[in-house]
């Protein structure tokens, strides 16, 4: 059986995730790759032995050997890179955000209805550690009885020094948010996965910690330290830490908050499921292992193991116990997935994926777009029905209707109370 070939377009620190995570799959291998810094990709290229290096996205999509193409372009790039291999009839696995906003990732959606052929995933790679797996195979099982709260967080300090900088703090290149939808994105992905149900209602506070950064004169790879380098001071408006109240569409409620700016915290991410009979916490920083608590009985502390994993968690995990599964094997995992799907000739739609389809993936920047405009406006914001949504409903009903809908219309909080009962 021949192997599914594929190509990566941009060649900074996560590509080298996708080139070890492709090649464990053992069904897929990389053919070649693309930087706007033609220098950069050839040396990853020869570094990692991968045959064919390309100076442009457009030449990568030429090859008729590549059947995959993985975006892994700085964010303000991922909407007009995702259509363009979406058109081109190629598969698209694509980093998050899948655009940085939803007017762009809502255009993707309808170019990849109309061309159903294609397969097209995004890397939200935690729900794919076993033990987030395993969690929700014993939330779906009824374990911890009925969920009723849900709480977490995502800590990192890459960040932490007014020196420390990096393309996503420009918001021409990452987007209006940074911190929410950087890491935000992945906690909200994970949860909504765990527990199959969905954010709808948003409270939200940011910061923007540094106001002016000092940016260096050279370039600097993602999580790379910098030392005796020239800089120049930048203004600063996308935020450092940010914390999120939430309802969800079941009506669980729950919190977490993000920051890039926590010492000592490198990759802190955690959520825990509180039920009606049990609460479930995990760790990303010790994957191996998940917390159980109970009121009338001991806690546990379970370590990963796949003799006792639900049976249909056991897919997620290979090594023994005792062997620990980490980022790595999320990220196996997730991309493992993709290419069993395409694989096996499935269509999205039809399907069901494990995978981040860009349906959900638009849905999480819809979600990070409420939790702006919440800190902006300082109010809970319905996450489909928007202030400038409600604004336009109003004028609507202002233009074709008088009389005594005209009382019920004048204040916004009518009909945002309206439709959080119907919602």
């Amino acid at each position: 059986m021949a192997k599914i070939k594929c190509g990566i377009a941009g060649m900074g620190f996560i590509s080298n995730s996708h080139i070890d995570a492709i090649r464990r799959v053992g069904f897929s291998e990389v053919s070649a790759v693309t930087d706007i810094n033609y220098g950069l990709a050839k040396r990853k290229a020869d570094e990692c032995y991968i045959p064919k290096c390309y100076k442009s996205v457009d030449e990568l999509l030429a090859d008729p050997e590549i059947a995959v193409v993985h975006n892994c372009t700085p964010n303000n790039l991922h909407f007009e890179i995702n259509k363009k291999i979406i058109l081109s009839g190629k598969h698209v696995f694509s980093e998050k955000p899948l655009a940085i906003s939803s007017k762009e990732s809502a255009e993707l959606i309808n170019v990849l209805k109309q061309n159903p052929e294609v397969v097209a995933g995004v890397n939200f790679n935690y729900r794919m550690n076993p033990l987030v797996q395993e969690i929700k195979a014993k939330v779906n099982n009824g374990d911890i009885g009925k969920p009723i709260l849900v709480h977490g967080s995502y800590l990192q300090d890459w960040l932490l020094y007014q020196t420390d900088y990096n393309w996503r703090i420009d918001k021409s290149l990452g987007g209006a948010s940074r911190c929410i939808a950087d890491i935000g994105s992945h906690w909200m992905d994970t949860v909504q996965e765990v527990l199959g149900d969905k954010i709808v209602e948003v409270c939200s506070d940011l910061a923007v910690i540094y106001k002016i950064r000092k940016k260096p004169k050279t370039q600097v790879e993602t999580f790379a330290t910098t030392t005796d380098i020239e800089y120049e001071e930048i203004k600063v408006d996308t935020e450092d830490y940010g914390a999120v109240m939430f309802k969800m569409k079941s009506g669980i409620h729950g919190v977490f908050y993000v920051s890039e700016v926590s010492a000592g915290r490198k990759c802190f991410f955690n959520f825990e499921i509180d039920g009606t009979k049990s609460s479930m916490h995990w760790n990303q920083e010790i994957a191996d292992w998940m917390w159980i608590g109970y009121k009338d009985k001991y806690n546990q502390q379970v370590m990963r193991n796949p003799n006792l994993m639900a049976e249909e968690t056991r897919q997620y995990t290979s090594l023994a116990a005792g062997h620990p599964a980490g980022w790595n094997d999320a990220e196996r995992n997730n991309v493992y997935s993709f290419y069993k799907y395409i694989l096996d000739g499935k269509k999205l739609g039809k399907d069901p994926s494990d995978f981040a389809t860009f349906d959900e993936a638009h849905y999480i920047v819809k979600l990070t777009e409420a939790i702006l405009e919440s800190n902006k406006t300082k109010r809970w914001i319905i996450v489909n029905i928007g202030h400038s949504s409600i604004r336009k409903l109003i004028s609507i009903i202002n233009k074709n209707y008088k009389g005594e809908l005209k009382t019920i219309i004048k204040n916004e909080l009518i009909i945002r109370n309206t439709c959080a009962k119907i919602k």
